[in-house]
């Protein structure tokens, strides 16, 4: 018999294991690693980074024109609002899409274990064979997992699909993670404009932003396992120049205007 040339390659105490163990081991690992698919954490993390670039971006662009402090939050406050509706509204009907898409592709995938089970046996035989285990135990290990329609259902879910039945996401929840997110992400440049106007308050903003953007790169990091400093610095970047370009921009075209 051939050697498996699965995971047990890497971990050898693997190969020695009966398939149910083998099943069982595998399966608690793949649990360890993040759930990415739920979006709350995601709609949340880039909700305020959406909120702090384009709000500090409108508030320097509006500040640039010369505009006077009580015109500079109304444009604040109203970016604020239309920004994180906006996107809590994009972000629900983005996630309710992918929702009623993933349980049409469950309906199906149900019908078709329900119709075909040796047909779907054999799917799930093949998937195992092509991961390099034995046609004996390829075949032992498909048998137990049909043995349970709801157990089959979410293995042919993630192995076929992609994608685990009990982790779709929450629309609602989504959307409320990113108004939530968004809104306070556009309120860190605005705060200045309540004490004080003019330069300071461009001056301030600017720097707020600056410190917000490092935390959500360093907030990222978290997520992505990439460097801190990178993913802070990184976000600073887009942040600082988005900011200084549309204060500039709004600067010319006051002075054009005046």
């Amino acid at each position: 018999m051939d050697a498996p040339e699965t995971e047990g390659a890497a971990d050898p105490g693997l190969a020695a294991l009966t398939p149910e163990r083998r099943a069982s081991l595998l399966h608690s690992r793949s649990h360890r690693h993040r759930d990415v698919q739920g979006g709350v954490a995601r709609a949340s993390v880039f909700g305020v980074s959406d909120g702090l670039v384009s709000n500090a971006s409108l508030i320097l662009g509006v500040a640039g024109a010369d505009a006077s402090s009580s015109v500079v939050r109304l444009a604040g406050i109203a970016g604020l609002i239309a920004g994180a509706v906006s996107m809590a509204a994009g972000e629900y009907v983005s996630m309710r899409a992918q929702q009623e898409l993933f349980q049409r592709e469950l309906e199906l995938e149900r019908l078709e274990l329900e119709r075909n089970p040796e047909v779907e046996l054999a799917e799930l035989t093949q998937l195992y064979r092509s991961r390099g285990l034995s046609e004996e135990v390829a075949q032992l290990a498909a048998r137990q997992m049909m043995a349970s329609p709801e157990q089959a259902l979410e293995v042919h879910a993630r192995e076929e699909l992609g994608f685990a039945p009990d982790s779709l996401g929450s629309p609602i929840g989504a959307a409320l993670g990113s108004f939530g997110a968004f809104c306070a992400g556009a309120f860190v440049p605005l705060v200045p404009w309540f004490f004080a106007g003019g330069l300071t308050a461009v001056i301030w903003s600017l720097v707020l932003a600056v410190i917000a953007a490092g935390g959500v790169g360093v907030a990222l990091a978290s997520f992505t396992g990439r460097s801190r400093w990178f993913s802070a610095m990184r976000q600073v970047l887009i942040a600082a120049v988005a900011a200084l370009a549309t204060y500039g921009i709004g600067h010319l075209i006051g002075v054009q205007v005046s």
